[in-house]
């Protein structure tokens, strides 16, 4: 619908764009299209449409109608060409890579990443033939020193998980446009709504849309969102014929839903957040708050020029530790332990021993995840609700 206003805002693109609901006998929201695979009219559409001189759909694992108006909403809020909507945040990435990499190609990838995209580059891309090289990408002569022409992709998280380091979109990309490698930035912790990657110049962004594109904790999805040419192979390379991670049609009606809501939810992560950061920074027990919001933050200036909100993540260090960290997380009453970010509840987790634990310790040290960092995902419930709830499990301490 967003066809009748093409400068239509955000929220608006995120509720219309890409579905008529005249066009499916008035329903509101787009259908859910269960189904495997289509007919053609005859065996010559059938074959045109395998050799692709044809549209239309063959295979779910490659294309259905609910998952189009998702991947065409998804690129229309990020600022790309197309769209291509995955199982999992992980079956994007690794789309992505299997597509693109080939033995003898190198990656360069931020020294800070979550736990399973670093042990994919690190433990298991090396096993046919692709090298990792993890820099810190906060600082761009790392990256410049360390790219050369086997260098494929260079891959990043900003803010990066879990300790809120924040990546110059902009200077990575004057170093990668000149050394002809792919520039993936994993959007998962802002979403298109506080940062559009790609409108800064990036070539791939990828999403756990299990989080805040979803945003009720009730699914598994990825998405990448990139040029037209780029996700077609990434479409038909590693989803079709490497990894299979195609979404199913109900996780794709679930996200649609999410992104009507998207940027109401993430006002008010970013408001709760910002207030919770400032208030932990009192707290005696409170060794360092990691927020780019906080002016303390040796990210803030470039958050604000980067991103909309400082968005609706935390890690602190508490004074005593790891042994402190426990107590904390077993002191609360209404926020909730457990991995995962992006949901209506406030989560809290232990980087080390939960989502980054796939990390040795020397390589946790080496990449600024400490034993004692605590990571906390701000929901959705009444500010002075979670404000206490954190407050007096930290007053235990």
């Amino acid at each position: 619908m967003t066809k009748r206003n093409p400068s239509a805002g955000f929220a608006t693109r995120a509720i219309h764009h890409g579905y008529d609901p005249l066009e499916y006998h008035g329903a509101l929201n787009p259908p859910v299209f269960m189904s495997s695979t289509f007919a053609y009219e005859n065996s010559m559409q059938g074959s045109d449409r395998f050799a692709g001189d044809a549209a239309g759909y063959i295979y779910h694992r490659v294309g259905n109608p609910t998952v189009s108006v998702l991947e065409g909403r998804l690129a229309e809020l990020e600022g790309g060409e197309a769209g291509l909507a995955t199982a999992s945040g992980m079956g994007a990435i690794t789309a992505a890579f299997w597509t693109l990499l080939s033995e003898g190609d190198e990656v360069i990838a931020d020294k800070t990443l979550y736990g399973c995209t670093f042990s994919l580059l690190h433990h298991h891309v090396t096993r046919f033939g692709v090298k990792t090289t993890f820099v810190d990408l906060t600082n761009p002569d790392e990256l410049a020193a360390a790219i050369n022409d086997k260098t494929r992709i260079v891959y990043s998280e900003t803010p990066a998980n879990p300790n809120m380091r924040v990546i110059d979109i902009a200077a990575i990309v004057r170093i990668t446009s000149a050394a002809d490698a792919v520039f993936i930035v994993d959007n998962t912790y802002c979403t298109p709504y506080l940062q559009r990657p790609l409108e800064m110049g990036a070539d791939l962004v990828v999403h756990s849309a299990t989080k805040y594109l979803g945003g009720h904790g009730d699914l598994l999805a990825g998405a990448l969102v990139g040029d037209q040419e780029m996700i077609d192979q990434i479409r038909f390379v590693g989803i079709k014929e490497m990894n299979g991670a195609m979404i199913s049609s109900m996780d794709a009606f679930l996200i649609l839903r999410g992104l009507k809501t998207l940027h109401l939810r993430m006002d008010r992560h970013s408001q709760t957040a910002l207030k919770l950061a400032r208030d932990l920074e009192k707290h005696a027990a409170v060794a360092r708050v990691y927020y780019p919001g906080l002016e303390s933050s040796p990210f803030h200036g470039l958050a604000k020029r980067q991103m909309a909100q400082f968005g609706g993540m935390i890690a602190l260090e508490l004074k005593g530790g790891l042994d402190a960290g426990r107590v904390f997380m077993d002191g609360l009453e209404m926020v909730i332990c457990a991995v995962s970010l992006g949901d209506a509840e406030t989560l809290v987790q232990h980087p080390a021993s939960m989502t980054h634990s796939t990390y040795s310790e020397d390589e946790r040290k080496a990449h600024g995840i400490t034993n004692g960092l605590i990571r906390i995902s701000t929901g959705l419930e009444d500010y002075a609700d979670i404000r206490n709830d954190i407050l007096a499990a930290l007053d235990c301490l």
